[in-house]
């Protein structure tokens, strides 16, 4: 589509009662991001109230008409998907627009190929806009979706806003209150120290970048506050660049109460028993009927699971063991999800697998076929494997010829962990009983008998390439090193998902792919650097570090190096900042190596914490060299064999990510916003 440019959604597909919209972009640093919303405005061009603006701490409408999604890697940087049941959105709701801002002074023009598209309930993709010239602009609308009669049309718009989210909010008639910082700087009450951000009469309160208009009669926003301010900045305030609030996390269940049990020995009953599971059909069963009951009887799980594959927001039932015809044969899909919105149902299929269980092609191909036959909108599929963009797990044929088309979606045992780790630590499902259906979930699927542990094996490549790196023998081209790429994919996709359950925050891979790079050639590209360097390195970016986190496997040495790398303030001076970063990792391991980093490129002083913490002047150049960053790094050794064993390699990068975060990322201050002036200062 074209800047302007309108077209009718049911002209373009059947399935577009409800659609998933993403919004993307890519960054040539890798670091790159922004925060999308949707507001939902009247034939006024207005918001009804404060509550129809969507963000991500208002991330779900409670009819279900709106649902913003995680965060999705692709090839070449990170996509943020909305999903929309156009069939519950209010009569009075004229058009929804969607957007996305940058904060810190960061603008969308040093973001590529920014875009949109659209996606109907089965996952094809019906439209596609990119968004071009998008300047020093904040905040961009990069479109909506729109009424005409009883049909839903999309426009392409592409406008941007210089004044930020608060500016776009503004002009939807979103409140926002830029009075109260001044009453929240004398704030010291329980509210100001629970968020770190500004605060009046115990709650966030707005303040826009640039002129901001009076506040309306519905009072302030609490959407829209002011940024935080850090210890080192008591002086003159700062333009505020990044509008939202403090994110809602629920508080970490309390010291349970002592055990009533004589002994350890003494086994707590639980829900669901793992001691009677025999064999790996047993384990399939048992895990499939305890994942169903829980997504019914906890919706909010059932809808986080769902929303991603189009299913609508309603009363969700679930089976195991339908037998349905097929042929000579009936076929005993291992379970079914119904969802009941407005009369209309939304059926998927679902197969699942457990421990290193393959899926076949011709099972799902089978469930494919008996749900294009009745109508079902989706099948489904479970394992301990995860999916790869441009390498399918399992080969299937679709026939584009029916009316009815099915999507084929898949889950990792590892994301429904994920999720429910999520909502029982940091976000809360709002009932006592439901949380306690939630733990007992997880504690099966992280049970050793479960089967349902995730990603563990390297797989058949995994040894002969290690083999053939150590004595040189491996060559360009070798299929079985574009293999072991794929499960070091799968393995870093998997290592974020459980970092990021543990932290409540985001954690994605960080892409460097050039744009529009095709995901099989840049996983050629990355073996034939593996035939030759006997490296695999992957970057996380984790929500609120100061850099990005690199894990490098090298296999020749058979050493795991996990290192951050970040800038150099620009306020102080070098002897201060290093004086800081060794006073901030008094509790980090003897053995982490700090380099500094120095202009041009060449590498700076570098030693163990334990020889710099009596002398941190030994991190400052000589001969007047500017300091532009600092390295931490940990060396590990690593695993050998591909499973999940103890000794494996999957386990020790697991480790050695987790002892990183939790011993030296952790004491690192959040990344501030650049200013200017401090170039003369780093000269030593």
């Amino acid at each position: 589509m074209t800047k302007g440019s309108n077209t009718a959604l049911s002209a373009l597909s059947e399935n577009t009662d409800s659609v998933i919209v993403s919004l993307g972009w890519s960054s040539p640093t890798g670091d790159g991001d922004a925060d999308v919303s949707v507001l939902l405005v009247g034939p006024d061009g207005k918001v009804r109230s404060d509550a129809d603006f969507y963000f991500y701490n208002n991330p779900v409408a409670a009819d279900g008409s709106v649902q913003l999604l995680d965060k999705t890697p692709t090839e070449d940087g990170n996509e943020d998907r909305i999903g929309f049941d156009l069939t519950a959105v209010p009569p009075e709701v004229d058009r929804m627009v969607v957007a996305a801002s940058r904060y810190e002074g960061a603008h969308f023009g040093e973001l590529d190929d920014l875009r949109v598209t659209l996606s109907d309930a089965v996952g094809e993709t019906l439209l596609r806009f990119a968004v071009g010239d998008a300047g020093t602009v904040s905040a961009i609308i990069f479109g909506e979706l729109y009424r005409r009669g009883d049909d839903w049309k999309f426009r392409a718009v592409g406008q941007g806003y210089d004044s930020g989210l608060a500016g776009l909010a503004t002009d939807f008639g979103v409140d926002v209150d830029d009075d109260a910082e001044p009453a929240a700087e004398n704030a010291d009450g329980p509210a100001a120290e629970a968020t770190g951000e500004p605060v009046a009469n115990g709650q966030p309160v707005g303040v826009p970048s640039g002129a901001a208009p009076e506040p309306g009669p519905a009072g302030p926003l609490d959407a829209v506050p002011a940024p935080r301010r850090s210890s080192d900045e008591a002086g003159a305030r700062k333009p505020a660049a990044r509008p939202r609030t403090a994110k809602k996390k629920a508080a970490l269940p309390g010291t349970p109460p002592k055990s009533l049990a004589e002994n350890d020995s003494w086994k707590p009953a639980r829900l669901f028993p793992v001691s009677a599971l025999k064999s790996d059909r047993d384990r399939e069963m048992r895990a499939t009927s305890v994942l169903l009951s829980v997504m019914a009887q906890v919706p909010r799980f059932g809808r986080r699971l769902t929303a991603a594959f189009g299913a609508p927001s309603g009363r969700m039932e679930t089976f195991t063991e339908v037998s349905l015809p097929h042929g000579d044969t009936p076929r005993r899909p291992d379970g079914v999800i119904r969802v009941e919105r407005a009369g209309k149902l939304w059926t998927a299929l679902v197969e699942t697998k457990t421990n290193g269980n393959a899926l076949k092609s011709d099972q799902v191909q089978a469930y494919m076929d008996i749900a294009a036959r009745r109508g079902y909108e989706a099948v489904i599929t479970l394992s301990n494997d995860v999916a790869l963009e441009g390498s399918p797990l399992v080969d299937v044929r679709i026939d584009r010829r029916r009316k009815h088309q099915v999507a084929l979606w898949h889950l990792s045992w590892a994301e429904v962990a994920h999720q429910a780790q999520m909502l029982i630590r940091h976000e809360g499902v709002g009932n006592a009983a439901r949380t306690w259906l939630l733990q007992e979930l997880l504690h099966y699927l992280q049970h050793e008998n479960s089967g349902c542990h995730g990603f563990q094996n390297m797989g058949s490549a995994w040894v002969p390439v290690r083999n053939g790196i150590s004595d040189e023998t491996l060559c360009q081209g070798d299929p079985r090193a574009l293999e072991v790429v794929e499960s070091w994919e799968r393995l870093v996709r998997q290592v974020c998902l459980r970092l990021g359950g543990e932290l409540g925050q985001k954690v994605l891979p960080a892409q460097r792919a050039r744009r529009g790079t095709d995901p099989e050639a840049r996983r050629v590209q990355l073996a034939d650097r593996l035939c030759a360097e006997g490296r695999l390195q992957a970057e996380l970016r984790v929500e609120q570090a100061p850099g990005l986190l690199t894990i490098g496997a090298d296999l020749r040495t058979g050493r795991l190096r996990t290192s951050i790398e970040f800038p150099a303030p620009e306020q102080g001076y070098p002897l201060t900042w290093a004086k800081r970063m060794i006073r901030h990792l008094a509790d980090a391991p003897a053995d982490l190596h700090v380099e500094t980093l120095i202009e041009g490129g060449v590498g700076g002083p570098r030693g163990t914490l334990e020889r710099l913490r009596p002398e941190p002047a030994d991190m400052l150049p000589k001969g007047g060299a500017v300091i532009t960053g600092f390295r931490l790094s940990l060396l590990k050794n690593m695993g050998n064999s591909r499973g999940n064993a103890e000794s494996s390699f999957i386990r020790s990068v697991d480790d050695a990510v987790h002892r990183f975060y939790s011993t030296v990322m952790v004491h690192l201050d959040a990344p501030a916003s650049r200013r200017t002036g401090a170039r003369e200062r780093a000269r030593v």
